[in-house]
């Protein structure tokens, strides 16, 4: 008489794995950073350290000056630490110590290198604010898109909500955006009367806000809503819609006539 093969072990309805984990254990998470892909679509490497060097190679571009200044970081907390260990007579232990914290300095300084160079590369370009607006990670509600702009300038104004309220960023030249800012406060001031309304420059001229200063700008805005408010805010601007474009001029859509000779066939 023929054996039967042995049946293939029952598949869990929980989705758990082989081991009864689940999906959740030590071995999950080492199968799990096995499956990723080592290279993105373009083909350059996505791990951490990959990361890091690419974000060091566009600083470096743009600021030649960032290895000096992360040398000199990680040195000088390097020195700190031998100070303090000869002083109090462990100087091996205090370098040990000193080493990851002279590293730590060294990617903050990277950090900052790098974020005043993104800065340097989109100022002056349309959409800019808006980009430096979308920084802000939480608390506020930023657009993707400006509620204003002028076609033929580029002019845009980006509004984002917030427990602050709402605040109005003109991204252009100040003498052109101020029309935008006015008209785009006025229309936000009959929805939410009650609400203050806080209007921006961003630019480096005199009485805007630098690019790099801007979210921390918007940040420190003192908080007059609450949680339940700022979403009521939210919803009636967005039943007002966004940007809108204009009509060509010499063209009016309520006194248009049909051709009755088209429908009628010449």
């Amino acid at each position: 008489m023929a054996r039967r093969a042995p049946a293939p072990p029952p598949a869990n309805a929980a989705g758990k794995g082989a081991d009864g984990t689940g999906g959740r254990g030590p071995l999950a998470a080492l199968r799990r950073r096995r499956a990723r892909p080592k290279f993105g679509p373009d083909g350059r490497p996505t791990g951490r350290i990959a990361q890091m060097r690419q974000v060091y190679d566009m600083t470096r571009k743009a600021d030649p000056s960032v290895t000096w200044w992360m040398l000199g970081v990680a040195a000088a907390v390097l020195v700190v630490a031998l100070v303090i260990g000869f002083a109090v007579g462990h100087p091996i232990y205090l370098t040990v110590i000193g080493l990851p914290l002279a590293l730590l300095g060294a990617m903050v300084v990277l950090a900052r290198k790098a974020e005043a160079a993104a800065y340097s590369q989109i100022e002056g370009r349309p959409g800019a604010a808006g980009a430096a607006l979308r920084s802000i990670r939480r608390g506020w509600d930023i657009g993707e898109e400006p509620v204003a702009i002028d076609p033929r300038t580029q002019d845009s104004v980006f509004r984002g909500v917030g427990r602050a309220g709402v605040v109005l960023v003109g991204d252009g030249a100040p003498h052109r955006v101020a029309k935008l800012l006015e008209g785009e406060r006025r229309k936000v001031a009959r929805v939410v009367p009650s609400v203050p309304v806080h209007v921006m420059q961003a630019g480096s001229g005199e009485g805007q806000v630098p690019l790099p200063k801007l979210a921390r700008r918007v940040q420190r805005l003192k908080p007059v809503m609450t949680k339940a408010e700022m979403g009521q805010v939210q919803g009636r601007l967005r039943a007002i819609g966004g940007m809108r474009m204009p009509v060509p001029k010499g063209v009016d859509p309520m006194r248009a006539r049909p051709d009755r000779k088209a429908a009628r066939g010449r």
